[in-house]
Parts: structure tokens; sequence; C-alpha cells
């Protein structure tokens, strides 16, 4: 809207003199605001920052030139990182068109706002060089040669390939490999009607550590931290300004902050999270366990622990049975002991160990004993994924919530899955019976997902071979540690069959695909999500905004490609229809769960399930969902299309303590064992065998609670299941420190070797699919290498020079960014950069060029000689002809450097997460060095993984078990008896071999 304003005397001046226009009047934008064409959305001298739902399809906005635009609003869900931040887009109803996106004010978690990757996704609807066709090869892979297909002729040959070994009983040689997930358990759904074991994931290279020290706990392995309502908050990463959930936590801490709370920030850089916050605990990388243990010892000492949640909440009397069985059974014992099992982690310790000043950590510990129930924390990636051993930070910093009494409390840290929508789906099938071996191989029983970092050894070594292997938004060769490996595997037809990449973009491992099949961004494709960004429980619909605009239009639409730019489809469909030509006849029985759930067929064909079925089914199914449709004369389906979001739940808190009915203490197979624990049936022979269902809550002074889905029913302080698999010191079995393989111990200071720290990222960074949006890399288009000064100097460096970073396999150039931003004697370099393509020659007999995302991707020369593999830049980023004039402005020539590519294999012995963190020498570049060239030896990569290996403990564990049984696994086979027989090494694994974890081979299967 126009604006009244008094003109000073030098533009009346300059008006009278024909040198400025009429500025109060003269101008369409002030004749718009005085003419009263305009509606107004707000009374005068007030604001309104969105248009109201009930608006939305006839939404008109004026530009600056004062010309009305009609839109149509269509919410949708961002999907460029894990939050689902709601969005608006505004479509254009001249040209059909998305013309910009914003927040979505109906949206629980985020609340109508957004960062600067919710936006920006215009961006990527309008790459230049965007897949908007399916492609197959047409030459050897990897070799960049495309034609364009059909969408059944692609979907015929996949189905044809999975048919086959599904036959063959080699169902297992089917793997989906998810990057980025955004469906609430439809994948799941699929996965599980094909009757394979075919999950695969990027979680060890993401959260897996974290996850591990939280699962041991209490099964749930991910927190949700009430920021909002807490009084201290303490986190273990950049979180506030680039971490989980950025945009929802960061509203919220900031309201928590300026309601009086206080903030902490453990981390080696001065982020920009650690700027705002109130303490700055610079840690030595992997100290961080030590030092949330002397804060433990802190509270402890001083009697700042909440005395009633830990003796009602806590299985200490199994503690003191099983480590100190000679010492009284009570609580006052119990204390007393975990003092005497804690008294070495002094603050002094924890400051000879980090590097922080010892006065700091106890302040800051008493501050978290004061806050007590409204203490909130988080880890996610940060030390938990960079350090050997890093499950023990996410283990230790619960214990200060335990302690404390802040599970779950307002102002606390809550279980994640009491905060998630479970939503109830169609024609569900039976859970799969199989387990994948080259998934979640015997080594790693407590693994928390799968080992997809260590997929291509398990291929080198001969565990198996991938029939169908399916990559969706994933990019293991440039987001994975050691990408040549990669290369090597995918290249490799024997290893892999088919290699089917399902992908909104060009990407470094679509390159080597057989099939790429482009996937809608967020704006252009269907799923539901729901994420832990409060205390309350909410979903949010993802929706292709340009169907559901011709639809509102009056158009029929029937596969969501017909709307979508080219032939740009969406997995939801994709699914539906590979599936279904899958089994053909029916008679695989995977047809019948993609049947309509309201519709009959015609004479003896089934109804095929449509994607609006699909969720008309999960919305009808959510009563509160129902009721509040119903008030605006809707439909739950119409309800969610329209506002695009739903808060099923608010205020959920201390769920542990609702009671239970009592009647279900008379049941004649229902027990209270000496823990209190609440026990349906026999008690089983192990904590192992546990799967929780045998649980059904806790005895609390003398009523039934719910308590937590553990073997116990309590918060597992002590951890009888580790003991039972071989890990039985007190470093293992309870909260403690595990020195890191980038101690101090372990690295030659004294020989110039450091501590890389490359787990950071940039808040405008999307993984590996920032390299497509033009105002993104715009803004963020490199990563130095950061030095502290005292470092800097020490090796004859300054801002911008080249230096090589080398590791354990090799080597990388990047420039430095002098700092005293991070701890001396470390280095840091933020992921997400440094995107390539490969050089090739213009293709002429080629009906598809590869394409490059060229605002992003720098071009390679890319070569391989017996495993030892070089690359170097041959062109940056530069300015280039498209239908984008924007795309002829670029003034930036830097994509950054692919530092993964040189990062050895690092897998946790204990939970399978890959250690981020390297040890590594840092030098001025050498003379023949130029930016971004890399340098990596593949054969050393593979002694590596083997030298890790060996760390593990292998299965069996008890009865022959292949895992515990209570911990949680992505598509789990029953646990029930009768029907758990892949839960044991014997069990069926759904390939031809079994692996030996003694030998290192393979045996024929037996099965």
């Amino acid at each position: 809207m126009g604006h009244q304003y008094e003109l000073s005397r030098i533009e009346k001046l300059a008006e009278s003199l024909g040198l400025l226009s009429d500025r109060s009047t003269g101008t369409s934008k002030q004749r718009q605001g005085t003419s009263g064409a305009v509606n107004r959305i707000a009374a005068p001298g007030e604001l309104s920052s969105y248009p109201d739902p009930e608006t939305w399809h006839e939404w008109v906005e004026y530009d600056s030139t004062g010309e009305p635009t009609e839109y149509s609003v269509v919410p949708t869900a961002c999907f460029n990182c894990e939050a689902g931040c709601g969005l608006l887009t505004y479509i254009d109803k001249e040209t059909g068109s998305i013309r910009k996106i914003e927040g979505n004010p109906e949206h629980p978690g985020s609340r109508g706002r957004n960062c600067a990757k919710g936006p920006a996704t215009v961006n990527q609807i309008n790459d230049p060089q965007r897949i908007e066709h399916p492609l197959k090869r047409d030459g050897p892979r990897g070799s960049g040669q495309w034609t364009r297909v059909s969408w059944d002729e692609a979907l015929d040959d996949i189905a044809g390939e999975m048919r086959d070994a599904i036959v063959a009983d080699r169902g297992n040689e089917i793997t989906y490999h998810v990057g980025r997930p955004g469906h609430e358990e439809y994948m799941d759904r699929v996965i599980q009607a094909w009757g394979v074991d075919g999950h695969n994931s990027h979680t060890n290279i993401c959260s897996a550590g974290a996850r591990a020290g939280y699962g041991l706990w209490h099964k749930y392995d991910r927190p949700s931290p009430d920021f909002a309502n807490a009084e201290f908050i303490l986190l273990l990463s950049a979180h506030l300004e680039s971490g989980h959930y950025f945009n929802p936590h960061a509203q919220r801490i900031m309201e928590g902050m300026q309601d009086g709370g206080q903030l902490a920030v453990v981390d080696p850089r001065l982020s920009n999270t650690a700027a705002m916050a109130d303490f700055w605990l610079p840690t030595q990388p992997g100290s961080e366990a030590a030092v949330l243990l002397a804060m433990a010892n802190v509270i402890l000492d001083e009697d700042l622990y909440d005395a009633e949640f830990v003796r009602n909440w806590v299985n200490w009397e199994q503690f003191l049975d099983e480590e100190f069985p000679d010492r009284e059974r009570s609580f006052e014992s119990y204390i007393e002991t975990i003092r005497e099992v804690y008294a070495e982690f002094t603050p002094a310790f924890a400051a000879a160990e980090s590097g922080v000043d010892a006065d700091t950590i106890e302040t800051v510990a008493r501050k978290i004993g004061t806050a007590g129930d409204r203490f909130a924390s988080h880890i996610w990636r940060s030390a938990a994924s960079g350090n050997d051993g890093g499950w023990q930070v996410s283990r230790t910093l619960h214990f200060l919530s335990v302690l404390t009494g802040s599970v779950g409390t307002k102002g606390g840290t809550a279980p994640n899955a009491w905060h998630k929508f479970d939503p109830h789906l169609p024609n569900e099938p039976p859970r799969q019976r199989l387990w994948d071996e080259l998934q979640l191989p015997p080594e790693y029983p407590f693994a928390h997902y799968e080992l997809s970092q260590l997929l291509p050894y398990f291929l080198k070594e001969g565990r198996g071979k991938l029939s169908v292997y399916f990559t969706r938004v994933f990019n293991p060769v440039y987001t994975y540690p050691d990408g040549f490996s990669w290369i090597e595997a995918l290249t490799d037809e024997e290893k892999v069959g088919m290699h089917v990449a399902l992908t909104p973009t060009w990407n470094e491992t679509a390159y080597f695909a057989d099939y790429v099949l482009p996937m809608g961004h967020s704006p252009e494709r269907h799923d539901i999500q729901s994420q832990e960004t409060h205390a309350g429980t909410w979903v949010t619909y993802r929706q292709p905004v340009l169907r559901e605009y011709a639809e509102r239009e009056g158009e029929d639409v029937e596969f969501t490609y017909e709307a979508n730019p080219g032939e740009v489809w969406e997995e939801d469909e994709f699914w539906i229809e590979l599936s279904w030509r899958l089994d053909e006849d029916g008679t695989l029985g995977i047809r019948e769960h993609f049947e309509s759930p309201y519709r009959d067929g015609d004479g003896d064909a089934p109804a095929k399930m449509t994607v609006d079925e699909y969720y008309r089914y999960i919305f009808e199914h959510e009563d509160n969902l129902v009721e509040l449709a119903a008030e605006k004369d809707m439909t739950p389906l119409e309800y969610m299309k329209h506002h695009g979001a739903f808060e099923a739940s608010e205020n959920d808190y201390e769920l542990h303590r609702e009671s239970l009915d009592e009647s279900i203490l008379d049941a004649d197979d229902v027990t209270v064992d000496e823990y209190g624990t609440i026990r349906r049936g026999e008690k089983p022979s192990s904590a192992s065998a546990s799967d929780d269902s045998d649980v059904l809550g806790v005895m609390v002074d003398g009523e039934p609670k719910r308590g937590f889905p553990t073997p116990t029913g309590k918060q597992q302080f002590y951890s009888r299941t580790m003991a039972e698999w071989g890990w039985d010191d007190l470093e293992y079995t309870v909260p403690h420190y595990l020195k890191s393989h980038v101690h101090p111990e372990n690295v030659d200071y004294e020989n110039g070797e450091m501590v890389l720290v490359p787990t950071f990222r940039l808040p405008t960074a999307i993984h590996s699919r920032s390299s497509n949006s033009k105002w993104l890399e715009e803004i963020s288009h490199n990563n130095p290498v950061w030095l502290h000064t005292k470092d800097a100097d020490r090796l004859g460096l300054e801002t911008g020079d080249l230096c090589r970073v080398e590791t354990e396999i090799g080597y990388y150039v990047n420039e430095v960014w002098v700092t005293e931003s991070i701890k001396p004697g470390i280095a840091a370099m933020s992921h997400h950069m440094g995107q390539w393509k490969i050089d090739r020659p213009d293709n002429d007999e080629s009906d598809v060029q590869e394409g490059g995302d060229p605002y992003g991707k720098v071009t390679v020369d890319l070569n391989t000689e017996a495993g030892r593999w070089g690359m170097r830049q041959v062109e940056g980023i530069h300015p280039f002809e498209s239908d984008d004039s924007d795309s002829e402005r670029v003034w930036w020539t830097d994509g950054g450097v692919a530092q993964n590519l040189t990062h050895a294999p690092h897998p946790d012995p204990v939970s399978g997460m890959h250690c981020w963190h390297q040890k590594v020498t840092i030098r001025p570049a050498e003379a023949d060095d130029y930016y971004g060239d890399i340098y990596v030896d593949t054969e050393r990569s593979f002694e590596i993984y083997r030298e890790w290996l060996a760390e593990t403990k292998p299965a069996p564990g008890p009865d022959g078990l292949r895992r515990p049984k209570w911990l949680k696994r992505p598509i789990a086979p029953p646990t029930d008896s009768g029907a758990d027989a892949g839960w044991f090494v014997d069990g069926p694994i759904g390939r031809p071999g079994r692996w030996d974890p003694e030998s290192l081979s393979t045996t024929a299967d037996e099965e």
C-alpha cells in the first residue's frame, strides 16, 4: 500500500525544478495509495503479515507499478531440510506459474516464518538445467550418455528386474536408499508390501551416534526440547542458526531467552549461536562427555538433583544388583555409589581434557541444577557424530536431564515420539520377516540405522550384491566419506545390477545411474511430515500445488506429472504404479496393499488406490482433524489441502506419569517384578530378548504408570543390554567418557597434526541440493578452512592463501580463513560445498545433455588408476545463457571444495556412526597445487575400514540374537515368538550368501 509522508525541502525544490517526479502524488504507487482503488487488508496504522486463508484462492496483490495480480495461494511444506516448515505458493492465475513462495502461518511448527531455504524453492522449480523427463543410460555407466524414455518404459523395466529377484528368493537384493526422508511411514509400508528388508538411509553419517545414546536410556532415539519454556538451555551444536530444525527451534530458543532463560553452547567454533549465548564452552573435540559428567558431578555433590524423579523413574536397583551386589539396595546407597563412580570427573579434570575453564563448567552445572525440571538440551550431529564413542556424549547429556527431573517436563526435554504424528495407514501389509546383512551386518548389533556408509566396502569384500538399487534424493558420491569408493561400486555392474536415481536435480551419484527419474521439489509432490519442534504434535501436508490449482479450476488430473513442469513426477504415485506392475496378477501378494480402500474395480480387476484416497484415509482416521474440518464444513482432506497443516495435540508433557487401569494387575498373566516393572507373560531370559511389548508399565508409589518402553519400564541408567553383548565395563554400561580417536593422545601436535571439524554447515546450504538455487549460491558459495591466528602464524598462512589438508587417505587443496573464532589446534570446514560435474565433450549424438546446476557446480577432470583417484577443477562458476536473465549476472567464481571425498571411513564400533572428525596435517600448498585439487587412495580407505571393523563385537548375542529386540530399527521383522526368526543369526536373510565375521567371507545360505 502507498504511504503518505512529508517531503523534505530538498525534495520539494527538486520537484519544482523538474529533477524529480511529484513524489507526493505523481507516482503510480502514490496514486494507488490515495485513489481508494486498493482494498486495505488491515486498518490504517496496522500491519498484516499474511492473507486470510479464506481469501487464498482469490487473492490480489499489487506490484511496484500499482498493477494488480490475481493469485491462487496453495499451501505445501518445505523439503530443503528435515524441519518440514510450512510454505505458501502464490500461483499467478494469468500464467499458471508459481510467482513466489512465503511461509504458511497455519503451520504450528514454523508459524509462517522461514529461513532463506524456503523461499529459494522457487529457484529450484525454475532451475534452467533441471531434469524434466525420465532418462535411461545410453552407453557405459557413468559415460554421460542418456536417452529420453517414457514413464511406462521405465516402470516396466524396473518392475521386471524386481520381480525376477523376488521370485528367485533374492528379495533383499532390492534396496531403497533414502537421503532426505519426508514421508511419515509411506516407504515403510511400500517395502513391507514387497516383503523385503530393503530400507537404507543416510542416518549413520548424520545422527546415529546421538540416537544410540538416547536410545540406550529409553528406546526413543531423538530429543524434543521445550525451549520456549526453559530456564536454561544447553546446546552441543551450532543449533540456533544451522542445526537440526533450526528455524522452528531458533524461534523458540529466542522466545525462551526473551522470557529470561539463558543459553550455553558447547562448540569448538564460535558459531553464530555461540556468539549469542550467555556461555560459550569451546571444547577440545571429543572431550564433551567429560565436561557433561563434571556437570553431573557438581549436581550430585551439591544435592541439586531431583530425588523424586531419580528414585521412581531410574533403574537404580538393577544397577546396584548387577554392578555392586554387596551394597545395600537403597536409594541413598545408589546416590553414594554414583558419586564414587563419577568422582574423577571434577571440573578440574574436565578443564584439562577440554580446555574450558573449570569455573565456567561449575557455573553452567549450577545453572542446570537450579533450572531443575526447566532444563532443555539438544544434540544431533556435533560431538555425537564426530567422535569414536560419540554416542556417550548424548547419553551423558541426557543424564543431566534425568538428574534434574526434566525428562518430558514443561521447559524440559521430551522423547521425540511424544510429539510425532503416527498415521493410520490403509491396507497395511504385515511386517517383512527377512534380515538384510548388507544393511545391518552382524558386526554392529547396536547400530542405530543401517551401515550405509560401508556399503561399497561390503560389496567389495563380497558380502552380496544389489539387483535393483534405488537412490532417492540421495547423493553418497558427494555427501559420504570416500565417495570414490562409491563410484567404484556403482560402475561395477556385477555388484550393482540396476541403479535407479529418483532425484529432483542432477547430482554426483545420478551420473552413475541406469535411470534418472525426475521427482518433484516440495511444491510438486505429495507426502505428510511431522517433526518434534515443541511440546505438541502437528502434521503438515506437502502437495503438488499446480495440480491442486488445476483441480480448483475444475481440471481432472490423473497423475501429478500432468500438472508439473515437463514430466516431473512424485514418489507416492510412482511407488503405487511400480508396485502394481511388479505384481501384475496379484499372485505375489503385493498388489492387494495398493488397492483402493473406497472403490470396487471392474469385474474381477480390483481398483488401484489413488494418491488422494491414500491421504483421505489417513486424515479421516485422525479424530481431532475430522472434528476441526467439520467445523469448517470440509472433509479432512479438503481441510489439509486448503490449510496445509494441523495441530493434533499441544502441551504434551510427562506422558510417562499417565495412570494405567489398575485392573491390569488382576490379570492371571501379569506380574510385578522386583524392580516394579509390570509384565505380561514370562520374564524374558535376557534384557535383549525383551521387545518391550511384555512391559506394560511400572509401579510408582503403589500405582501403575505408563513409564518408558524399556526392559524395566524405566530410564536405563544402567544398561544390562550392553553387558549382555560383551560391553560390560562401566565405561559402556553407564553414561561415561570414552576417549575419541582424535583425543590429544592420538594427535601428534608437535609434528603438525591437527583435528579437523567438518560437521558444521551454513544455514543457506541444503546438503547437496543448494547448487540449483541462484539466491542461496549467491549468499554462500565457498567453504574455506578455518584456522586460528596462532596456527596460521605457525604455518605462515594468511586469509586467502592456499593450503593442502592431508588426511589418512589423500588430500585436498583449499583457501584459508584466519580467525580467532576457532579453538587453537583445531581446523574447521563446512560441508555442503564443492559440488562438481564431470568435464565431458558435447555429445551431438545424444538427445540429452547431462546437467550440472551451473550456479553452484564446478566442472572437474576426473582420473583414476589402480584405486588412486585425482580430481582437478577445470572450470569454476561463471555467467551462462538461459531463459533466466539472472544467469548472465552471476558474479561469483567459487564453488567450494568437496572435502568428504578425502575422508576415510570411521564406523563407531557400537553405534555404527561414521565418526567425522579427522586427524589431518595442514601445510602451505605446493607449487603445482591448484584450488580444489583432490587426491584419494581407495585401497588405503578399505584398509582403514577393516581396522575399525576389527574393534566391533559381532553377533550372536544372548540366545543367538542378531540385535537387542527392544532397540529401534527401521522396518523391523516381527518380534513375536514363532515369527521372529529374522532376529537370530541363523534366520532368513533373503540372499544366496551369508557373511561370517570371523573368516571375513561368505558361505552359501542353507535356508
